[in-house]
Parts: structure tokens; C-alpha cells; sequence
């Protein structure tokens, strides 16, 4: 444009667009950067800041952020000591909680630890407005406090409430009826709640669930751990069911599994998939169920026990609850007619964009190609633990969702070995962006490899049809780069060995940013590792691979009472983390293996010494206890900013002379990782 100038500043933008700019970026590193620019940019990533989990040592007040006022969501649970009460390891606690309200005064959104009732005594008053509150302990409830004392706290100060989550606070089940029954005016308010117990085997019974829903009859969102087992008192039916949509008609998400299901414990591959009681639930009340929630997008129902011929409800899905996107069942067998591929059952829920099928006995590969013809928006889809499908199955539904689905999980499905589950994935190999396979790498049966063979028939047949369809534009077979994979999360046994996953069809992920490795089984049935490690030094093929979780909790050993010719779990930490050093990490969150016996899951010398190789570690997080000797290691990593001893790790006393870090071994490592003489070169 003539007569404009165009030496315009960036500074010469108006503040309401800068601050706008700013509360668009979301990344904290991005946004720390940002910050050092210059004072201006300073202030405006300081006032436009919504988000700050707040970590380092409360016993630090002078390193207490002042700056940050304008932040409305707050976490305080990763404040170390971790898993000690929050407010006890300060001399003054009611002063402490004065200066947290002072310095975040517009919180309206927190997640706290509460080891015990006093931290929810000072901390709830300090913000009255609150809107969500998550709830964090792994510890054992303090079985001398009355029904419902901490919910009562938290309720009295905070009254405008309205999500509540105690997914990962353990409690009592009738911890809750109570409280939310002597607060009726906010718990009419409440709009979510998330009861699902992942820090117990407990579950709601059948009375307290309806407590708790007539209570909350405006309710959008409800996730909840339940009984569905007939045999005991308390147990979920039909009628639960039935009354729970008369009490909250409203819910658009609903939520209910069986205690049993969070065990994550795999049947027998070679029973037939039916469990051996069925559930106390009828497809015509199931209906009834449907019909009276029409807002639903949301269902999960994840029950343990069988519901059959269940296609009959599943079918008035889609008319009585027309916004539904996503569904998930478990233990629900008949979802399809099965009689040919048209589109019945399960499959006529034309909105749906994430479905996942769980143990459900008698689905078959027509099952599959009906879903994928009358669900053509699926864009995520799971099968776990179904043992009738094949890759031929597979193939047919990424072929037929090609343009659509991009989130896969296959697990513990007997016909489907890692290679048959990738080579499953060719259809969408160039679109797909998570992807969960088992690693199993033996062959499959005789009836297996004859399904291998007509699938390769199908597969030839059908690259035709798209070949005279597509005109050339679908190169998804003839590429075997998985160029937009950025989530892996692989499941192997313990002993097997990952490095056969380049030859499976994974050897170029270039956009591979993360993976999830979860390692299972009984060691103790083993001598020794046959290899000298698992095959993480393969991942060094993953260029962009920065961040991994390598879970093996569910790996049981001997940690010091191997017997003679048995390997202890220091042997087999090091076969599972050789190699790591070889690895780009940015972050790491690792959970040690466990002696059930001795009730120790903890860091051993050959794990902390492995760690200590990684050299590009910033954030390391270990779901477990350790040594303080040992934690010292870590401090040999030059990057190395955030350690955190997390979860289901439990703090011992002072007078304890276990291996654990209590609140001083703590602050020693703290205190070095912290020090001015760590030159961390960002």
C-alpha cells in the first residue's frame, strides 16, 4: 500500500492482542522462553498465565512464586516431600496456606495431595470459590475419622463446586454418600463427578451410587467404580441402572466399570471368552436405560461379567441417543447379528468416533466389516482380549475407515501376533498417529496361518478394487513409513525382547515423539535373562523420540531372596534399561518391578547407575522408592531438572532405617539437584 510505512514493531501491536497472543500458547517451556524476551514480554506471560503446576520443596517459602496472579487452575501435588501432608513439613502451616491464597488469589481449579484432614482444614478456606478440586492420596485412609470428615471440609468452605474428582484419592465407598447428602444445595450444582478408584479394589454398591446420583440430579459427567457381580450385596442391575438415568437424565458422559477391570489382569487365551457368571442385566431394560438418556455422548460400560445378545439395545443407540460419539464395553457379547456384513447391532451408530471392544466373546471378522460400513466417522478404535477376529478382519475395517481412523489398540487377541497386527495397519500406515500392538512375536497356529493366507488374498483383491477406485490416490500399501505415528504404547512378556520390532514393519516412525512400554510377568519362574538386554537401544532409530514410559509394575521377582541359581531384580533392571543411555530422552517416567512379598517396588544400583548414562534427561519420575545413595546418581545427569518419587511410593517415618527416602534423604537430594554448582546448560 503506498504512503505506509513499514518499519512496524512488534511492540507496536496494542496489549489486548498481544495478551491475547500470549494466552494462545500453551507449551510452559515455550511460554518460559517467551518470558526472557524482554520485561514487557515478562509481564505479559506472567498475567496471561491460566496454568502452573507448582513444584520444589514447601519448606522453600522465599522461592514462592509472586508473579503469577492471574493463574486459575493450580496444582500443588508434585510438591516434595511427595506423599508426606503438604502443609506439616513447614514450621508455620496457617501461614504457609495465607501465602499460597496471596499468591494465587483467582484459583478456581485445584489438585492437591491431602495425607491427612489438616491440609483440607487450611487450604479450603483460602479459596471459597472454587469450581474443581482433584483429590490425591495413596495412602491408607485413617480408619479413626468419622464417615465423610474430609468431604464435610471440603464442602463447607468451598460451596460453589461443581466437578469433583477422587479417582486417585483413597477413601472409603461411604466416605461420600453422607457428605454429598448433608450438602444438598451444592451437590444440586455439582455438574462432574469422578468416583472411578484407582487407588482401591473397592467399589461403589448399588445403594450408595443412587445416594449419590439423587443427590446430584444435575450431573453432565459421572465415572464410577462399581459392583456388577450378582453374588454380592450391594451389586449393579438393571434396576441400578434404570434408576440411575431417572436420576440424572442430563449426563452426556457416562462412566461405570467393575472393580475387577482396573486389575488389568489377562484371561487365559485358550478358554472360550465367556466369564462364568453372566450379569444382572437385560437388553430390554438396557433400552429403557438409552431411552432415558438422550443427551449421552459418552458410554462406557466395562462390566466382567457376561451381557449377552446384547445387539437388540445396542441397535436404539443411535435414535435414542443421537449425540453419542463414543462407547466402550467390556464383557458384552452378541454387539452384532453376525449374520452377514450389513450394518446391525453396535454398527448402526452412525456418529460414533471412538469405539472400543472389550472381551466380547463371538466377534468375528463380519462383525468387523459391518462396523467400519455403518460407523464411518470412527477416527479411534480398540479391540482387546476378542479372540475370534483375525488380520483379516482388521485389514477390512483400516481399509474401509482409511480416511478416518487414526487411533489404534490392539491387544491380547489370540489370532493376532505383532506382525499380523501391523501388517493389519497397511491401509492407514501413512495416517495412523497412535497405535498400541502386543509383542508377541511367536508364529500363530495352522488356523491362523490359513487365515493369514485368505486375508492376503482378501488384501490382494481389494488393493485392486482401490487401485481402479482411487486412480493412484492412495499410496498406503506401497509405503512403509509410518510418517504421522507419534504415540507407540507397546505390551510385552517378560524375557521377550523388542528389537524384533523393526523386522515386524516398525523400523521408520520419523514423527515417533513417545512410547509407552508396559513389561509383565513372573520372574521368578525364570533363572536369568536370556539376552544381556531388552532391545531399548533399537529405539535409537526413533529420531524425534524424546519422551518414553517404561512400566514394569506388573514384573513380580525375588528383590533380595532369589534362591541359588535365580536372578534377583537388581539383574533384571539391568537387562531391562541396557541400552537406555543410546536414547535421545527428554523425559522419562519409569516404575520399577516388585517383590510382592517383601510389598518393596524400588530403584536397585544397576537401574540408578543406567539412568545416570542419560544425558539429555530433563524431567525424571520414578513411580517407586529408592535410596538416597542411589538418587545421587542422577544428579551425574547435566540436564536433569525435575525428579519426582511418585504415586504408590509411600514416605517412611523418620525412625524407619528402610531403604525408602524419608523427608531429610529428600531434601538432600533436592538440595544437590537444586545447587548453584549444577551448570545445566538451558
Amino acid at each position: 500500500m503506498a504512503g505506509t510505512s513499514s518499519n512496524v514493531h512488534f511492540h507496536d501491536i496494542p496489549d489486548v492482542v498481544l495478551a491475547t497472543i500470549f494466552s494462545l500458547v500453551a507449551d510452559t517451556r515455550t511460554r518460559n522462553a517467551m518470558s526472557l524476551v524482554c520485561l514487557k514480554w515478562h509481564l505479559l506471560e506472567r498475567s496471561t498465565r491460566k496454568y502452573l503446576t507448582l513444584r520444589g520443596n514447601v519448606r522453600d517459602l522465599f522461592l514462592l512464586p509472586t508473579c503469577f496472579l492471574a493463574v486459575t487452575d493450580l496444582d500443588l501435588s508434585l510438591l516434595s516431600p511427595w506423599g508426606h501432608p503438604l502443609l506439616d513439613s513447614s514450621p508455620n502451616s496457617f501461614l504457609l496456606a495465607q501465602l499460597l491464597r496471596q499468591a494465587f488469589p483467582s484459583v478456581v481449579s485445584l489438585i492437591v495431595y491431602i495425607r491427612n484432614p489438616s491440609t483440607l482444614h487450611l487450604l479450603a478456606p483460602q479459596w471459597p470459590d472454587l469450581r474443581h478440586i482433584k483429590l490425591i492420596r495413596w495412602h491408607q485412609r485413617l480408619p479413626t475419622l468419622p464417615l465423610g470428615t474430609e468431604f464435610s471440609t471440603l464442602f463447607e468452605h468451598c460451596r460453589m463446586l461443581s466437578s469433583l474428582d477422587v479417582s486417585h484419592f483413597h477413601c472409603w465407598t461411604e466416605d461420600l454418600p453422607p457428605a454429598i447428602e448433608a450438602y444438598p444445595t451444592l451437590a444440586a450444582s455439582l455438574s462432574q463427578l469422578n468416583i472411578l478408584k484407582h487407588s482401591s479394589a473397592e467399589g461403589f454398591k448399588s445403594h450408595e451410587l443412587l445416594a449419590i446420583t439423587a443427590s446430584c440430579p444435575n450431573l453432565r459427567e459421572l465415572l464410577a467404580t462399581c459392583i456388577f457381580d450378582h453374588r454380592f450385596v450391594g451389586f449393579v442391575g438393571d434396576q441400578t441402572l434404570l434408576a440411575l438415568a431417572s436420576n440424572c437424565p442430563g449426563l452426556s458422559l457416562l462412566h461405570l466399570v467393575d472393580a475387577t477391570s482396573l486389575s488389568n489382569v489377562r484371561s487365559d487365551l485358550n478358554d472360550d471368552g465367556y466369564t462364568s457368571e453372566d450379569a444382572s442385566i437385560n437388553h430390554a431394560i438396557l433400552g429403557d436405560v438409552f431411552a432415558g438418556l438422550p443427551l449421552l455422548e459418552v458410554l462406557v460400560l466395562d462390566v466382567c461379567h457376561n451381557v449377552r445378545d446384547a445387539w437388540p439395545a445396542l441397535e436404539l443407540l443411535n435414535s435414542r441417543c443421537p449425540k453419542l460419539k463414543s462407547i466402550k464395553l467390556g464383557q458384552f457379547h452378541g454387539i452384532c447379528r453376525d449374520r452377514d456384513s450389513r450394518p446391525d447391532g453396535i454398527a448402526l451408530c452412525q456418529g460414533l468416533e471412538s469405539l472400543s471392544i472389550k472381551n466380547s466373546a463371538d466377534l468375528t471378522d463380519t462383525s468387523l466389516e459391518a462396523i467400519s460400513l455403518g460407523c464411518p466417522r470412527l477416527s479411534k478404535f480398540e479391540v482387546l482380549g476378542c479372540k475370534k477376529i483375525t488380520a483379516k478382519g482388521i485389514w477390512k475395517l483400516t481399509h474401509v475407515l482409511r480416511n478416518t481412523l487414526v487411533d489404534v489398540k490392539i491387544s491380547f487377541c489370540k489370532n493376532l501376533n505383532s506382525v499380523s497386527s501391523l501388517k493389519a495397519m497397511e491401509p492407514i500406515r501413512d495416517r495412523i498417529e497412535r497405535l498400541h500392538i502386543d509383542c508377541v512375536w511367536d508364529s500363530v497356529d495352522n488356523s491362523e496361518n490359513q487365515t493369514g493366507s485368505s486375508s492376503s488374498t482378501e488384501e490382494t483383491r481389494l488393493k485392486k478394487k482401490s487401485k481402479s477406485h482411487d486412480v493412484g490416490n492412495d499410496n498406503s500399501f506401497s509405503s512403509r513409513t509410518w510418517s504421522k505415528l507419534h504415540h507407540l504404547s507397546l505390551w510385552i512378556a517378560v524375557g521377550e525382547l523388542l528389537t524384533p520390532l523393526s523386522t515386524a514393519g516398525l523400523d521408520d516412525c520419523p514423527s515417533l515423539e513417545e512410547i509407552e512400554i508396559k513389561i509383565e510377568g513372573d520372574c521368578r519362574d525364570q533363572r536369568r535373562p536370556c539376552m544381556d538386554t531388552l532391545g531399548l537401544r533399537f529405539l535409537a532409530g526413533y529420531p524425534s523420540l524424546s519422551r518414553m514410559l517404561l512400566d514394569c509394575s506388573g514384573v513380580i521377582g525375588y528383590a533380595l531372596t532369589a534362591p541359588p541359581g535365580y536372578a534377583d531384580l537388581s539383574l533384571w533392571e539391568r537387562f531391562f534399561l541396557n541400552g537406555i543411555d543410546n536414547l535421545n530422552l527428554n523425559e522419562l517416567d519409569y516404575w520399577p518391578a516388585q517383590d510382592m512379598d517383601m510389598n518393596q517396588r524400588s530403584l536397585f544400583l544397576p537401574a540408578a547407575a543406567l539412568l545416570a548414562q542419560c544425558g539429555s534427561l530433563r524431567k525424571l519420575f520414578i513411580h517407586g522408592t529408592a535410596n538416597e545413595h542411589f538418587m545421587m546418581f542422577l544428579l551425574r545427569i547435566p540436564t536433569l531438572r525435575d525428579v519426582q518419587l511418585r504415586e504408590d511410593y509411600y514416605p517412611a517415618p523418620e525412625n524407619d532405617t528402610s531403604t525408602e527416602m524419608r523427608v531429610e534423604s529428600c531434601r538432600r537430594f533436592e538440595d544437590a539437584l537444586n545447587s548453584i554448582n549444577r551448570h545445566i546448560p538451558d
